[in-house]
């Protein structure tokens, strides 16, 4: 199995890559997290995804964007856009 300079294999990446997309799946699914809150884990998984597969910027838009999109719409649509407080 060919591995990376870091010692990850493309399947090992995956995993990685798929285990932070399903936190940002629940993050949208069960939690009160304002939309700003999720945005950002969003970013952070899309610099994961770069990280992971350099050259693939299109395998995050191609898989997951529209994957939160439409559960953001689903489940979402009431979530508050910035976080309350005093």
């Amino acid at each position: 199995m060919a591995r990376d300079e870091a010692g990850l294999s493309r399947r090992e990446k995956m995993a990685i890559l798929r285990r932070a997309a399903d936190r940002v799946s629940t993050l949208i699914l069960s939690t009160d997290l304002p939309e700003v809150d999720i945005l950002i884990e969003r970013n952070k998984l899309r610099a994961l995804c770069e990280e992971l597969f350099p050259g693939r910027e299109d395998l995050f838009e191609m898989i997951y964007e529209s994957r939160f999109d439409r559960l953001r719409e689903q489940f979402g649509k009431d979530r508050p856009a910035k976080p309350s407080g005093p």
